[in-house]
């Protein structure tokens, strides 16, 4: 009895570590294909960011050293279009939630009695995924064009100079990256709103709440979530948007985002440690940024 006791207590910590076994074989092929497709791509873009010019050597060439001056040089040339980068994205931002959010509220709460009007307008949402980012981008970029009946309308009711451009400003810019990211955050923004219990909007009412105060005081604080989320995957891909400032779409020579220089340096200029050093500042600041918008919204689980 004794000894069939101690063989069974012997034989129960071995259960865990199969089971924790399993779970480590289950993981790997995840784990992999992250460090196959994620660190090791990044850990060569660190270095290629260090790396000096070959000595005698032709332009494109370089050596692997810890030249750091290379940090310094790419933002003392490029620190406005730094700034630039970081400014459109925040006003795409803040201009594809203005219009998200009435547009998922009233899919997400006011549409709830009618299901087939609330599947056409998420449908409606979703439909510019159909069809190619470039292509949808090169659409407004005809659309907006001087010779296009919008312009030109605009210029015969005098509400535009007669030599105005509207392609190749920062308001096309902004303009393009807040439509082609306002799918992004109003599906966050559904989700969200979609699940908000009414009940608590008709209780705020029953205590004599202005809808404003209603607003501010139960729907917005209930609808965080979907905020944060939707401004997180509107912000972090605008900032780092090259088709919209291109020269060969929405932009012009002084709306150039970090996306086209980055761009031009490595496959123009041939300058890898510079686009490099670029790309790590970048994923540097934006990391530094959505981890004190998370921080000040109270939001911290979605890291």
């Amino acid at each position: 009895m004794a000894f069939a006791a101690f063989a069974t207590a012997e034989a129960q910590p071995q259960a865990p570590r199969r089971k924790s076994r399993i779970a480590l074989f289950l993981l790997l092929p995840g784990i992999a294909y992250l460090v196959l497709f994620f660190l090791a791509p990044l850990v060569s873009l660190l270095l290629t960011s260090l790396q000096a010019p070959r000595e005698f050597g032709d332009i494109g060439q370089y050596d692997y050293a810890f030249n750091w001056q290379n940090y310094v040089d790419v933002i003392s040339a490029y620190w406005p279009h730094i700034v630039r980068s970081f400014g459109y994205a925040l006003a795409a931002t803040v201009l594809a939630l203005l219009f998200s959010y009435p547009l998922a509220y009233f899919i997400g709460v006011k549409a709830r009695r009618w299901p087939l009007l609330q599947s056409l307008m998420l449908v409606l949402v979703i439909a510019p995924f159909f069809i190619s980012f470039l292509l949808r981008t090169l659409a407004w970029k005809q659309i907006l064009s001087d010779e296009s009946f919008i312009i030109t309308s605009l210029k015969a009711l005098s509400l535009l100079a007669p030599d105005a451009h509207f392609t190749g400003t920062p308001f096309a810019v902004i303009f393009g990256l807040t439509y082609n990211f306002i799918p992004f955050m109003t599906l966050p923004l559904y989700t969200t709103l979609e699940r908000l219990d009414v009940r608590y909007l008709e209780a705020g009412s029953d205590l004599y709440a202005s809808p404003a105060t209603v607003f501010r005081t139960v729907t917005l604080p209930l609808s965080m979530p979907g905020i944060v989320a939707g401004t997180l995957l509107t912000f972090i891909p605008a900032a780092g948007d090259y088709v919209n400032a291109s020269r060969d779409f929405l932009g012009g020579p002084d709306t150039q985002m970090m996306g086209n220089v980055i761009e031009a340096n490595f496959l123009v200029l041939l300058n890898y440690p510079a686009a490099a050093a670029l790309s790590i500042i970048l994923m540097a600041a934006i990391l530094v940024l959505v981890g004190v918008y998370v921080k000040r919204s109270g939001t911290e689980d979605l890291l």
